[in-house]
């Protein structure tokens, strides 16, 4: 009688220890999938990373979109990787939400429209990535899928710039050359261009 109850205690005891250090079975499939697709095993990787990205991981979703885009171990196709990417983008995976705005930007797997591009760069440059910083940027400054603004664009061209995007640090030196978003100011401009 005494035995059961020692191995029942036990056990809670395991339970209790794995959920209270956040254990996660799922992590050492994580690292099998990133180590296969490092090693160029993408179909390991492929099933590693599906079967976590059906269990609502967005790495695992954002890795799935990658490969659909790139055709790495399946055959391309930008639907599908939409479809991933959306899944890891709604659960707030910046460079997914980057992903799929250059999806919507370049028509890639859905219909092309700017201002779904927009929305998702948006959400991908307020979380600091500094590629979607560049691409709000410019599409403020082209008018694509938002009214044209070369103030906004000035200001999203300074985040990315800030943090070493050398095209924005190049378009920054453009804009106050020209006073375009900004007062006009030869020695900024320069000393943009140098940082580019």
């Amino acid at each position: 009688m005494k035995r059961p109850r020692v191995i029942a205690m036990l056990w809670l005891a395991v339970l209790t220890v794995a959920g209270c250090s956040g254990f996660n079975p799922p992590a050492a499939d994580k690292e099998k999938a990133d180590d296969a697709y490092k090693r160029g095993d993408y179909a390991t990787a492929f099933k590693e990373y599906r079967q976590l990205a059906e269990q609502g991981d967005a790495w695992a979703q954002f890795n799935l979109g990658w490969m659909y885009s790139n055709g790495k171990g399946v055959v391309q196709d930008d639907a599908k990787a939409v479809q991933w990417y959306r899944q890891a983008a709604e659960q707030g995976d910046a460079g997914a939400q980057f992903n799929l705005g250059w999806m919507y930007s370049n028509g890639k797997g859905v219909v092309q429209d700017d201002a779904k591009a927009v929305q998702w760069y948006r959400q991908a440059a307020e979380q600091g990535d500094a590629e979607a910083q560049y691409n709000l940027g410019w599409m403020y400054r082209q008018g694509k899928g938002v009214a044209r603004d070369n103030a906004k664009a000035f200001q999203w061209y300074r985040q990315a710039a800030e943090q070493g995007d050398a095209v924005a640090q190049h378009n920054l030196g453009v804009m106050y050359a020209e006073g375009k978003g900004v007062a006009r100011d030869a020695a900024r401009a320069v000393q943009w261009y140098r940082q580019a």
